[in-house]
């Protein structure tokens, strides 16, 4: 770093989850966001302005100055790999938001590039750091609530069709998250059976809505939902709700809890815990992970092994069957 108690970190993207990590950074003592660069000059003028930070003319410059000493890839999906990679190679540590890349070799030569220059690099994973998550984990390994029966990971929020339109479809933008999620309380999937339909969209040729049905290895059974397509407006929403049952207890962690009566950037209400896991995440990169040399609560490794699910639900809704699994998470 240039200075050992300050990480100096710079942005690749200025786009929707940006505001949330320039606000993450500016809660963490040990941080501060040096400077940004995104493909639209309007839109980089202006969140430079809004964060206060310098602008870069192109990603090469931002990577290369020896001031900067992380950085966040903040682009769309398909850029992913391009931009990590060019980071690593300027011995950037790195976060690069999920999902981390569109294919397994493409995760899997960005682990193997910050294995070379020795540099931390960690997926945008930010769920799992949501304390209540952590709890829950601990929870499961220490056996308090026995043996673990099910999982149900649900998100049903509505976006408007131009939001949509930027995002590469519910089962890769918003079941990335679950897939994580599950590898992180449940460990790896045996078998996946998954739908897919397009419901409010009527100009998108991606689907708003995915179920998936999964068999974890230790027998334990996960549901997933994904939608855009409608809020649930129901008594207790599953706006965003992860419900973990086992044979000696349960337990719960829903968006409903935390709600400000503002709009979002891309939702009607803001979801206070949604900044609550990035803010959690970036302290955890900057003190654990950067500074303290402390891996990840999810690694690159991780990250292989979501997109694993990921393509097995893919091939499942494709072919109209269940799919067997051959991805070893960790138990």
């Amino acid at each position: 770093m240039t200075d050992s108690s300050i990480l100096k970190i710079g942005f690749i993207g200025a786009g929707d989850v940006s505001p949330l990590h320039a606000e993450a950074i500016s809660r963490c003592r040990g941080a501060c966001l040096g400077g940004l660069w995104s493909r639209t000059q309007s839109n980089t003028n202006s969140k430079a302005e809004l964060f206060g930070c310098r602008v870069y003319s192109t990603p090469e410059e931002l990577c290369a100055d020896p001031e900067i000493d992380a950085v966040f890839i903040l682009t769309n999906l398909e850029t992913h790999h391009k931009y990590s990679i060019l980071a690593l190679r300027h011995g950037k540590h790195v976060l690069v938001e999920k999902p981390v890349a569109a294919t397994i070799k493409e995760i899997e030569d960005i682990r193997n590039l910050a294995q070379e220059k020795q540099v931390v690099c960690i997926p945008g994973h930010n769920y799992v750091y949501e304390e209540s998550l952590m709890r829950t984990r601990r929870l499961l390994c220490d056996g308090d609530l026995g043996r673990l029966v099910s999982v149900y990971v649900l998100y049903n929020i509505h976006h408007p069709e131009e939001v949509a339109r930027r995002y590469p479809g519910v089962i890769r933008q918003i079941l990335t998250h679950h897939s994580y999620i599950l590898l992180f309380l449940a460990g790896a999937p045996r078998r996946v059976s998954a739908l897919k339909a397009t419901l409010h969209y009527e100009e998108l040729e991606k689907e708003d809505i995915a179920m998936v049905n999964i068999q974890t290895v230790d027998g334990a059974l996960a549901h997933f939902c994904a939608s855009f397509a409608a809020d649930d407006h129901a008594a207790d929403p599953w706006t965003v709700q992860i419900r973990v049952i086992g044979t000696k207890g349960s337990t719960r962690y829903s968006y409903r809890d935390w709600v400000e009566l503002k709009p979002a950037v891309v939702h009607s209400q803001t979801y206070s815990a949604y900044l609550g896991s990035i803010c959690n995440e970036v302290e955890y990169f900057v003190s654990k992970c950067v500074g303290n040399g402390e891996p990840p609560l999810s690694t690159l490794e991780d990250a292989i092994l979501a997109q694993q699910l990921i393509e097995a639900i893919e091939a499942s809704v494709e072919h109209g069957k269940t799919v067997e699994c051959c991805s070893q998470g960790r138990s």
